[in-house]
């Protein structure tokens, strides 16, 4: 069955099959779903035929950016020299509407370990650090539980599945700081510091954990290397679109009668993947007001935007907006949108790390400006201001936090603006 150039998944398509957590966890059935299946034989491949397979999987990050992994790993020193390699993975899921990772980890954790060992081989890496978020407690008993029974069947550790290569696998709680799902301010975290961002270049690449040769990749980037490599890179790469392949864990929440967490191809219709999985917007389609299709820091799409776009990369690039984490916050017409980005411009607010002066400041200046303009206590001039305040803090920052504090605003006023100046003039002309 086709619709709008996108095929229905499949059910052995999918590589997350127990993403509900309908069964257990634990070692023994996750050998039952396929894990940890001729994973000696994929580390008896050469370091970078390894590379090359998710080169050609057309894997692309799944923390945000969207970075071709393969591509990401071929940065790493093909020699290991004096200083040694790492892995760090990014668990550090605090994007408001984002929770993928965070299921990835509750039931289908010998995924991300087994990905970690496969990944780690392939970099020249015999340590790998997962940095998770300190406010996931549960998540992170259920990690630590799952490291140690690889290590008691041998599957990490020395000689790790019995192929030659020794690996180690840590786990790190972080203090629940949004700043750290920054790759660098992860690895100032990692090493007892502040978590700040750090000044680029140098990059991980070639300065990372403590100064040597780092890669630092999000849960679900990690967790489909091993299903990619089994099953093959041509697999993987014939789902979804061109530059925009595989499958793609979406996170629904908001207005939908059925808020979940789903696999799907990559390049579904936003409508189809709503109305599919998470039982339609409240009070039908037609009630629908916007959506932010990646996580809370992509620009929002108005509904008839939303009723064709499709869910990858570019199609969303191409609208304004982006994929991002896949955090898809549906908003139907009670919203009051003005006071929904009020709430994100706070959000950003608290967490900026205060290093850079344009972020320090223009996220507190937003959140009051925009305030402001949610009581109808302002005029179009305000708007016109808060517009340019958003363009003096976005790309004048070390990170992207400057940025993710800008786009929602900025979203909001490319879509909304006639709405909102009606509504700050019917309140004018009441006061007078």
């Amino acid at each position: 069955m086709k619709k709008m150039g996108i095929k229905m998944l499949q059910n052995k398509d999918k590589i997350f099959n127990n993403i509900f957590g309908f069964q257990s966890n634990k070692l023994s059935y996750a050998l039952k779903r396929g894990d940890w299946d001729k994973t000696k034989k994929i580390l008896s491949l050469d370091h970078d035929v390894i590379i090359e397979k998710i080169k050609n999987s057309g894997l692309r990050g799944r923390g945000g950016a969207g970075f071709s992994t393969g591509l990401k790993w071929s940065f790493m020193p093909k020699t290991l020299g004096e200083r040694p390699h790492y892995l760090v993975v990014n668990a550090d899921e605090s994007e408001p509407g984002t929770c993928k990772d965070r299921d990835i980890i509750r039931h289908e954790p010998h995924k991300l370990i087994e990905g970690c060992l496969i990944a780690s081989y392939a970099m020249r890496a015999h340590k790998c650090y997962i940095y998770i978020r300190g406010e996931f407690a549960n998540e992170a008993k259920i990690l630590q539980s799952a490291i140690d029974e690889a290590y008691e069947n041998k599957l990490i550790g020395k000689n790790a599945c019995k192929s030659g290569w020794d690996f180690d696998l840590y786990l790190h709680r972080g203090a629940g700081a949004y700043i750290c799902g920054e790759e660098t301010a992860l690895l100032e975290s990692l090493e007892g510091k502040k978590g700040q961002p750090r000044l680029k270049p140098p990059f991980p690449a070639g300065v990372g954990l403590y100064g040597c040769p780092t890669t630092v990749n999000n849960v679900e980037s990690i967790a489909v290397v091993p299903t990619i490599l089994r099953r093959g890179e041509y697999w993987f790469s014939k789902l979804g679109k061109d530059n925009n392949t595989g499958t793609k864990l979406f996170c629904i929440s908001g207005h939908v009668n059925k808020p979940c967490n789903v696999e799907e191809e990559m390049g579904i219709p936003l409508r189809e993947l709503i109305e599919k999985h998470a039982g339609g917007v409240v009070g039908s389609w037609d009630n629908l007001l916007a959506i932010i299709p990646g996580g809370s820091s992509t620009p929002m799409l108005p509904k008839q935007t939303c009723d064709t776009i499709t869910m990858d990369f570019d199609s969303l690039k191409n609208a304004g907006t982006g994929l991002g984490t896949a955090g898809v916050i549906v908003m139907n017409k009670t919203t009051d949108i003005v006071e929904a980005i009020v709430r994100l411009a706070f959000f950003y607010k608290h967490e900026s790390c205060g290093q850079c002066t344009p972020c320090r400041e223009g996220t507190g200046w937003m959140w009051r400006l925009l305030k402001k303009i949610a009581s109808k206590d302002a005029s179009p001039k305000d708007i016109d201001n808060l517009l340019e305040l958003t363009k003096q803090v976005e790309g004048h920052t070390i990170c992207a936090l400057g940025d993710a504090a800008a786009w929602p605003i900025q979203g909001l006023f490319k879509n909304f603006r006639d709405e909102i100046e009606m509504g700050l003039k019917l309140k004018k002309i009441a006061a007078e």
